[in-house]
């Protein structure tokens, strides 16, 4: 592999963990946000911790589809050689 392609594709590892980040956060912030919502329109205190819960479910789930996709593309990865 020549050196720019080496460049190429350590440029898209490090894009893919950067969106990885990106999407972990935004589910929290989302959840946070939705929570926030449905207490300030219920009065219900529980919503907001659940909100809570959610957009951290949702973050651990991006996490378990990233290390999914990164399995299947390692297996792939050895089947080749």
């Amino acid at each position: 592999m020549n050196k720019r392609k080496k460049i190429i594709q350590k440029s898209i590892e490090a894009a893919n963990g950067l969106s990885l980040g990106i999407s972990i956060i935004v589910a929290i912030i989302i959840g946070v946000a939705l929570g926030y919502f449905l207490k300030k329109i219920t009065g219900l205190t529980f919503l907001f911790w659940l909100g809570v819960f959610w957009g951290i479910a949702a973050a651990i789930l991006n996490v378990y589809k990233a290390y999914k996709a990164q399995v299947k593309s390692y297996e792939e990865f050895q089947n080749k050689k």
